[in-house]
Order: C-alpha cells, then sequence, then structure tokens
C-alpha cells in the first residue's frame, strides 16, 4: 500500500474513534440528539455510562463558594466509605533554660477514630421517551446537574450541622446575642458578640489563622444594619466570603439555620428551634471528606412497558470536627 494511501487510512480511524468516544460521552450526560439519547445505551454501554457520569459527579462535587469549600479534604483517611482519623498521643514537654541531661525522652502513643460516611441517596428521576422528543433542551443531562446541586445542597447543611456544638461548655462555647429584640422578639447580633467569641477562643488558644464563622441569614442581616464596615464588606464580597478579616473571622453567609431550643442543639431535619445560630469553626479542628459515588440508571429501551429512563445517585460524604476546641455558635 502507498504512504499517501496509508495516511488516508489511518485519518479515518482516528476520526471513528474520536467519534465513538465522543458520542459515548455525551450520552452519559443526554447530550446527544433526542433519538441518540432514546436508542444508543444498551445494556452492554450502560456501566461504562455510569462510570463516566459518577467520574463527572466528583469533578464537579466541589461546594464552591460555600464555608466548606475552605476545609481542607482528608481523602487519603478514607477506605471503603469508612474514615480512619489520626488521633495524636501526648505532646512533648517544652523545656526552657534546661540544665538536666541526659533528656527524658517517651514514645508517643496514637491511636485512630473510625467513622462511617454518611449516605446521601437521591430519589430517582423518570425522563420518558416521549418528552424527549418535545422539550427544546436536554433533559437528562439537566436532571443529572439537578441531582448533583440537590447532594452539594443537603451535604452542606448536614456538615453544618454536625459541626455545630451540641450545647455550651468549656471548650465548646454557644453564645447569646446581645442585641435588643428584634419584632418577633429574637435577640439580634451584635458586632460585639463577634467579638466575645474571640476573646472566648483567644483565651482557648484557637489558632488565629484559619478561623471562620457562618452566619445565619438572620445574622448577616443585624450586622448589615448595626455595621457599616460589615456592610461595606458584604457589597465587596467575592466568591462567597463575605469579609476575610471581620474580627479575625472570615465570614461567610448559610441559608440553611442549625438551630438550638433553650441552649441545646436541635437534631438535624427536626423541626425547628426558636434560636437560629451562626456556627465558627477553625480549618484545623474540622475537615471533609468524600467516598464512593454511585449512578443508578435504567435507559429507556429497558423499561418497555414505561418507556422511561430513570436516573439516580448515592454518594458517601462527611464533614465533621475531629476536636471540640475549634467549634462554637452564637444563638439568638
Amino acid at each position: 500500500m502507498k504512504k499517501n494511501q496509508l495516511k488516508g487510512l489511518f485519518k479515518v480511524v482516528f476520526l471513528l474513534a474520536l467519534c465513538l468516544g465522543a458520542t459515548l460521552v455525551a450520552n452519559a450526560f443526554g447530550m446527544n440528539d433526542h433519538t441518540t439519547q432514546m436508542a444508543a445505551v444498551t445494556p452492554v454501554a450502560l456501566p461504562v455510562l455510569n462510570q463516566t457520569a459518577e467520574k463527572e459527579m466528583i469533578k464537579k462535587f466541589r461546594h464552591d463558594n460555600t464555608w466548606l469549600g475552605a476545609l481542607k479534604s482528608k481523602q487519603s483517611w478514607v477506605n471503603n466509605d469508612v474514615i480512619k482519623i489520626p488521633k495524636r498521643g501526648a505532646a512533648p514537654t517544652v523545656l526552657i533554660n534546661n540544665s538536666v541531661y541526659p533528656i527524658v525522652s517517651a514514645g508517643r502513643d496514637d491511636s485512630h477514630v473510625v467513622l462511617s460516611l454518611n449516605k446521601y441517596e437521591t430519589t430517582n428521576t423518570t425522563v420518558t421517551a416521549a418528552e424527549l422528543y418535545a422539550l427544546p433542551y436536554e433533559k437528562v443531562s439537566d436532571v443529572q446537574e439537578q441531582h448533583r446541586e440537590e447532594l452539594e445542597d443537603k451535604t452542606s447543611q448536614h456538615a453544618l450541622h454536625s459541626i455545630a456544638p451540641n450545647s455550651n461548655t468549656a471548650t465548646t462555647p454557644v453564645l447569646v446575642c446581645t442585641g435588643a429584640p428584634d419584632a418577633s422578639g429574637r435577640p439580634t447580633l451584635r458586632a460585639k458578640d463577634v467579638s466575645n467569641l474571640k476573646r472566648k477562643w483567644d483565651k482557648l488558644l484557637v489558632p488565629k489563622e484559619g478561623r471562620i464563622l457562618v452566619l445565619c441569614t438572620d445574622h448577616v442581616a443585624d450586622l448589615l444594619d448595626e455595621d457599616k464596615t460589615f456592610t461595606t464588606q458584604y457589597h465587596n464580597a467575592i466568591d462567597g466570603v463575605l469579609s476575610k478579616n471581620f474580627y479575625g473571622f472570615t465570614i461567610y453567609e448559610s441559608t440553611y439555620n442549625t438551630t438550638y431550643s433553650a441552649g441545646v442543639k436541635v437534631a438535624f431535619g427536626a423541626v425547628d428551634g426558636a434560636q437560629v445560630a451562626s456556627i465558627a469553626m477553625h480549618t484545623k479542628t474540622c475537615f471533609k471528606a468524600s467516598g464512593t459515588v454511585v449512578r443508578y440508571a435504567r435507559a429507556a429501551e429497558q423499561d418497555p412497558e414505561n418507556r422511561r429512563h430513570t436516573i439516580g445517585f448515592e454518594l458517601y460524604f462527611i464533614g465533621i470536627a475531629i476536636r471540640d476546641e475549634g467549634v462554637a455558635a452564637i444563638i439568638g
């Protein structure tokens, strides 16, 4: 075969392989034409398409522009959706102007805390084959995006609730707002309350670098009414950070409120307590980690009775504090 003929054959094979790869990825996210969405997914191809969708879910699951994005990820601690958290042994003693030798030596006995990651599952969404012909957009792709967004919201809410202290203790301050009550009788947050939390943490020797305060919406409104500096910083917010340094805290806002009743944290998903809360945490005591993600999908061709696509996701994730020092709340 001549050299030019070989080059032409190579180009044809390359283009065919490229088109096949693009079709697989497009079908996995519902991005191809309506006919391909209904016909191209076969029982053989489905596991491959699921793997592609799962990788895309992990890649995009970042909690961008939220407080959770500021926490370190501890993926290396996760194995089989179980996280093994190292716990340091006794710290060394610091000697000043020592004159006694040999210096005493001691080993450090470390331990571990083992926790299962939380499992989050979405209810299934169905898309009929007829819908794909009638709609002006790619619904299968949009459904998968919606599942990711809902998982991001729920994991962020649950993590904030998990990190929040259960009640006021010597190492987990739960301070009460000191401002004048609003129309509903709720005591309002003052800048002084944030300053008081700073003082509490200073006495507990919580490192100054890495302090985060996630304000609930009511407390954001309180500070906007009271503090001009905060108002200016709020209007100049970038990437979800309301203020990079407000009494030593990086400030975020959350539309989800962890609530308290008589100073005790209310269970996640239960009826809200009377006291809304802003939650403080430190980047050295709190972390996040993701585990397995699975897409459950059935193509319309595998459901001849209903002739509809079915999609759902399962995700393992955790956001938690590994010790008491470095978590706090302001309630009101």
